[in-house]
């Protein structure tokens, strides 16, 4: 099992982490927050806000990708993110990605001190774009996506794919552990498979590579709930305690202090152990589970645990 990553300066360790990525979209038309920072200052602004909030990684990206998109030029990506990637570099010491599925923009911004490059076709569609990430040993995120939905054994299949993207990326002389896998929730999937690679993004721990999850106000949020894009933190918040509970090592959100703190309570649950006893403990149930002193159960040296199956066999005994 992947015990760390190092990105930039930095090393995540990942036995029973998650960390956050913050999602910053200079762009005019994203499905989320389209306008919001395409402004330099406004996106740096934002930046500073979100590692203030706790966010491991900003992930910056100049065109968006939802469905129905219209692809945007190598040029003008580069005209978008590239200063906002060199200001943030200055200001924060925190490690940047750019989502782009084009070489010549991960090839722009990695020259630019960026550090990872999030790829949502998984190195299919630019045929440089291996070479590019290899060349300067960068950290990839490789999602899954194809383009077609014609599946036999959707999780299977999906499990096949991305083990042929993984060979890829090492044919191409990326190193396994330079490699990131995103399940790819909203591409080339259903609400329903949707929700099916959510329920299963643990099963990508096979390939031993971290795993990320994107999920933050997509549409499969939208579409189970029934709400708009603006109304969908809960939803997102769902899904970010399911990855931690499933031990996956990112999460990829818009609203970094909720999710954080969504993070913190429930690794701080999943990693709490049992306090030591310093006398006995006594539970005590209904008459007729009475045992001499009206104890339910009483450990003792040779028996320091209580046995939830006699509760479970008396439901009434959470009312006492």
């Amino acid at each position: 099992m992947v015990k760390e990553i190092k990105i930039g300066n930095r090393t995540y360790n990942l036995c029973g982490r998650t960390y956050v990525m913050g999602i910053l979209n200079v762009t005019p038309d994203s499905f989320s927050d389209g306008g919001q920072f395409i402004d330099k200052d406004a996106a740096v602004k934002r930046a500073i806000e979100m590692f203030e909030e706790g966010a491991a990684i900003i992930d910056i990206g100049g065109e968006s990708t939802r469905p129905g998109y219209t692809p945007v030029s190598a040029e003008l990506q580069i005209e978008r993110v590239i200063p906002v990637i060199k200001e943030i570099k200055k200001n924060l010491d925190i490690p940047v990605s750019v989502d782009t599925y084009d070489a010549k923009v991960a090839r722009a911004a990695l020259e630019a001190g960026c550090d990872i490059v999030n790829d949502i076709w998984g190195l299919q569609k630019d045929p440089e774009m291996a070479k590019v990430i290899a060349e300067y040993d960068a950290v990839c995120v490789l999602m899954h996506n194809r383009d077609n939905t014609n599946y036999g054994n959707f999780v299977n299949d999906v499990l096949i794919d991305t083990r042929i993207m993984i060979d890829r990326a090492l044919d191409a002389g990326i190193k396994r552990e330079r490699i990131i896998l995103d399940p790819g929730v909203g591409f080339a999937k259903n609400v329903e498979q949707n929700l099916c690679i959510i329920n299963h993004m643990d099963d990508f721990k096979v390939f031993d590579c971290p795993v990320l999850l994107g999920t933050s106000r997509k549409s499969v949020i939208g579409k189970t709930l029934d709400l708009p894009v603006e109304e969908r933190l809960e939803g997102t918040l769902a899904t970010t305690v399911m990855a931690c509970m499933k031990d996956i090592d990112f999460v990829r959100v818009h609203d970094v202090k909720e999710n954080v703190r969504a993070i913190r309570m429930t690794e701080a649950i999943l990693n709490t152990f049992e306090p030591p006893m310093n006398e006995p403990m006594c539970i005590y149930g209904p008459p007729e589970m009475l045992n001499g002193g009206g104890a339910l159960y009483q450990p003792n040296a040779s028996n320091s645990g209580f046995d939830m199956r006699n509760m479970m066999n008396y439901p009434d005994i959470h009312k006492q």
